[in-house]
């Protein structure tokens, strides 16, 4: 069944990428995530369908075999038997799935964005994801039950620790996260690290700048459009252990309210205009669900199965993503707009849409498969001229 030749290639190329991962779980990881390119979905029957058209094989046996990939090896009614089946951690696979967006990664410095996702009141799916021209790649991943009281911090901490074997220790790291996830722990957790957290905080929390008598509301740092603020102090008045940190405080034009961003980083050697990176990991979401792989029609629940689907969906988008990055290089930036990098006009295909376009080409086409790099965007310049603020003019407004 490998030897189809786009296949085998593939599978070449999943077997130098995760060389931990038996032999077996690497052909069905190759078939699973090929299958959904032709199906552009990421359900059994669909892949299964798909595939027996490719192949030429019967359609149960594909779907018996590709449910393998998931299954645990003993115990359940239904689940994978014998003594040659292997299991596998997903958590295994973080670090291997890092390096390899890495390994072609031709700037030093990175994007991880911290983000749940949800299927109703079913899952939560907290994710660690590099971000990369208007979309999102999952490396990190943990899948909990709905409704079940669960800390989500212990979760996170275990994500950025599995993935850092996966990044160099002179890389420039950022990692963003949104209001949901404010947490001086966290915040300290990503420091430790190497680190650079930016973490957008709510209005309501009081910061005290360096050399300042009183703590304030955050939202008075950007109290009106066009206001902004950048300057080392300490947060979380009544925490514990307050976080001594960099506020970068901006209310740009056509927002409805300030972005409040809390880094380690020097208010020099920083841009809150980073922060619009964010969005791209909802652009990911979509491609996961109603924009690619569908997957918000999934009927697993077990969270291990899900968590071992997950490295197919993950290992899918990246494959479209850089493949599809190729063809985005020559147009101008999309989510993060004039804001971030000056003028410039939109996309007219998504980058997944293109990555899609030319791995079905290459089927069609053969006998190869198109070879990629990741060549991110350059990050907009940090603040050189920082606006300057006194405790007594906020005082006076």
């Amino acid at each position: 069944m490998s030897r189809h030749p786009q296949l085998y290639h593939w599978q070449q190329t999943l077997t130098s990428r995760f060389p931990k991962l038996p032999k077996t779980l690497v052909v069905l990881l190759a078939l699973w995530t090929l299958g959904m390119i032709l199906a552009r979905r990421c359900g059994l029957s669909s892949v299964a369908l798909f595939l027996a058209r490719l192949l030429g094989r019967k359609e149960n046996t594909l779907r018996q075999r590709l449910r393998e990939f998931y299954q645990e090896k003993t115990a359940k009614a239904g689940a994978k038997q014998g003594r040659k089946r292997r299991d596998f951690a997903a958590a295994d696979c973080f670090a291997p799935l890092l390096k390899w967006i890495l390994s072609s990664w031709s700037s030093p410095r990175l994007v991880l964005a911290l983000d749940p996702t949800t299927l109703g009141d079913r899952l939560h799916v907290l994710c660690v994801s590099v971000v990369y021209r208007g979309l999102a790649i999952p490396v990190a991943w943990k899948i909990l039950l709905g409704q079940r009281p669960d800390a989500w911090h212990p979760h996170w901490c275990a994500l950025l620790d599995c993935i850092q074997r996966g990044v160099r220790a002179d890389w420039e790291v950022l990692v963003l996260t949104d209001r949901g996830l404010e947490s001086p722990r966290l915040f300290e957790r990503i420091v430790a690290h190497g680190w650079h957290p930016l973490m957008r905080v709510k209005q309501g929390s009081k910061f005290r700048p360096k050399g300042w008598y009183h703590f304030h509301r955050l939202s008075d740092f950007a109290g009106h459009v066009g206001a902004r603020y950048a300057g080392v102090g300490r947060a979380y008045q009544t925490s514990p252990t307050p976080l001594d940190c960099t506020l970068l405080a901006c209310w740009e034009p056509g927002h409805d309210e300030p972005w409040l961003l809390l880094t380690d980083l020097a208010p020099r050697a920083s841009n809150p205009c980073w922060y619009a990176y964010r969005a791209w990991i909802e652009q990911g979401f979509k491609v996961i669900k109603s924009g690619g792989w569908q997957w918000q029609y999934t009927r697993m629940t077990d969270p291990g199965r899900l968590e071992r689907h997950w490295l197919a969906i993950a290992v899918a988008t990246l494959w479209v993503v850089a493949i599809g990055g190729e063809v985005a290089e020559e147009i101008a930036v999309e989510t993060i707009g004039s804001f971030a990098t000056g003028p410039g006009g939109r996309r007219e295909h998504r980058v997944f849409m293109q990555g899609l376009a030319i791995l079905l080409a290459a089927l069609l086409n053969g006998p190869r498969l198109p070879r990629w790099r990741f060549d991110p965007e350059p990050w907009p310049e940090p603040w050189h001229r920082v606006p300057t603020l006194t405790e007594t003019t906020l005082d006076s407004t």
